[in-house]
């Protein structure tokens, strides 16, 4: 079993409606595709500490969907969704992904897992629409949560070893 990397995801902005997340994981890409792929797995990290799962919907399958919901320890319920449009196995997800509250300003990601010597690369490029949208994204604080969110991941691919 590989240690924790206890990694930091990289955040950048290679263009004007993009944000590129790039993380790190100590556990071989089939480990953390399953993590990110398998309701009950997501359901361990995906809240990053922050509430409980209220809804964890994966259709695991090009044109099927997805729904994660949260609700937060001060009793705001937070959700996501959207549709698969490519899938490798262990390699790539394509998937667009809508705030619930802003229905209009769906992003399409695109996440790629590269293993080398047990260790995954994660890079998700978020497409938005606008640049407002995108800056929207950046500045709800989305990145403090995302990084608890991944040690999780980490600690649950980490796990299934």
């Amino acid at each position: 079993m590989a240690a924790a990397t206890s990694g930091t995801a990289k955040v950048s902005l290679p263009a004007d409606d993009q944000i590129l997340i790039e993380r790190e994981f100590a556990a071989p890409a089939q480990l953390v595709w399953r993590a990110l792929t398998e309701p009950e797995l997501v359901g361990r990290w995906w809240h990053a500490g922050r509430g409980g799962m209220t809804a964890c919907e994966i259709d695991l399958r090009v044109g099927g969907s997805w729904r994660y919901a949260m609700r937060t320890e001060s009793g705001e319920e937070i959700a996501f969704y959207g549709e698969f449009h490519e899938l490798v196995p262990n390699e790539k997800i394509v998937q667009t992904e809508t705030f619930a509250p802003f229905p209009d300003d769906a992003s399409t990601n695109t996440m790629t897992l590269t293993e080398r010597g047990g260790v995954t690369l994660m890079r998700t490029l978020v497409h938005h629409q606008t640049a407002q949208a995108r800056d929207m994204h950046i500045n709800s604080g989305m990145e403090a949560g995302m990084q608890d969110a991944f040690d999780r991941l980490e600690q649950v691919a980490i796990s299934l070893a």
